[in-house]
């Protein structure tokens, strides 16, 4: 399982305990808001991969999903490595907002076009310790 840092990480300590198969997890943290609520469209890699994922199958952990570039930036990263195979699982699916042609394997949920946080989403590096997703308005954003 490959989690997709710093907003997924809370999605992934509950799915993992639900998971009754040998697993390995490792982390990629990536960015493309910086401190924003929308995408800048150029994806840094902050922190790679520890282990190598040739020959493994693998599924990816995101908190969030909206245009997909940057999920479609790790994928294509990810396939250079040679895994076995790449499954993607989303806790949220904002389609509305969607730009690139993506599978997504596993869904939580469908959101709309909105700026949610808490349950390890962010703004700011804020929010992310609610235990609920909450929607945060346009004019409560600084």
């Amino acid at each position: 399982m490959v989690n997709v840092l710093k907003g997924g990480v809370v999605f992934l300590a509950d799915l993992i305990r639900t998971i009754e198969i040998p697993i390995k997890i490792d982390f990629m943290e990536v960015s493309s808001y910086g401190n924003a609520t929308e995408s800048s469209g150029v994806v840094r890699i902050l922190e790679d991969l520890s282990q190598s994922i040739e020959g493994h199958h693998v599924l990816i952990v995101e908190d969030i999903i909206d245009t997909g570039h940057t999920l479609k930036y790790i994928i294509d990263n990810l396939e250079t490595r040679h895994p076995k195979s790449i499954k993607i699982c989303t806790l949220l699916d904002r389609r509305g907002r969607r730009e690139v042609d993506l599978n997504l394997d596993y869904v939580g949920f469908v959101v709309p076009d909105k700026f949610v946080i808490g349950y390890g989403l962010d703004l700011a590096q804020r929010y992310r310790n609610l235990p609920h997703i909450a929607v945060i308005e346009d004019e409560e954003i600084p």
